[in-house]
């Protein structure tokens, strides 16, 4: 991702502008928030994971799965691990034909959990479930998540939070952008939409985050 200054401080404002957490002028841009990159020891973790090493499976996991939870609590809040899971088992599947580098990886990974995540939309509108506040206290579960307990991070559960509340598309896309570190080219053939009409929604989805976030004071 190339750097660019903003038009506020004489430079150029372009799609791959850096954002550091926080929108502080009227054309922020994105930068990925991933936590792990493997980076240079990628190709190698990649053979040895379809060569059936555990740890490397778990290396490729440990990686991306933060993030992979991440986009889908907000494309799928209320099945969020569930789609995790079932995009994983996909990914064991069709690992040992998968081809490319990471950034392939991770565009792989999140066009099979975005697809899982259609599907449950698809399954829950043709099977409603009931809602836990209905469900008897007797009946409910009494173990916590943990990866629930992770995301209680504050600042993490307030920007996912803000993100939702954008439009679908400009949410979708800024998360691909941030969490899961893809380009333009990469969201848009993911999302089905022109890499123009990726970045009008990136550019308007952080517009509305500027606006929420000046007007709230949450600090992402």
């Amino acid at each position: 991702m190339v750097r660019t200054r903003c038009a506020q401080s004489s430079g150029i404002c372009r799609d791959d502008l850096v954002w550091h957490g926080q929108i502080r002028c009227g054309c922020p841009g994105l930068v990925p928030i991933l936590a792990f990159v493997i980076g240079e020891d990628f190709a190698a973790v990649l053979a040895a994971a379809q060569d059936g090493s555990e740890a490397a499976f778990a290396a490729l996991w440990r990686d991306s799965n933060p993030a992979l939870l991440r986009y889908l609590r907000v494309a799928v809040p209320d099945a969020a691990e569930d789609v995790a899971a079932e995009t994983w088992v996909q990914v064991v599947r069709g690992l040992p034909g998968f081809r490319g580098e990471e950034q392939h990886w991770r565009a792989w990974l999140f066009t099979i959990a975005r697809r899982r995540a259609i599907d449950e939309g698809r399954r829950r509108s043709r099977h409603p479930v009931v809602p836990l506040a209905e469900v008897p206290g007797a009946l409910e579960p009494r173990t916590q998540d943990a990866a629930g307990l992770a995301m209680q991070n504050l600042s993490t559960a307030a920007a996912i939070a803000v993100v939702s509340a954008l439009p679908p598309l400009q949410a979708e896309v800024i998360l691909l952008r941030v969490l899961a570190g893809l380009d333009t080219e990469a969201v848009a053939r993911i999302v089905g939409r022109s890499p123009g009409a990726v970045r009008v929604a990136a550019h308007r989805g952080l517009r509305r985050l500027a606006q929420t976030l000046a007007r709230t004071g949450v600090t992402l």
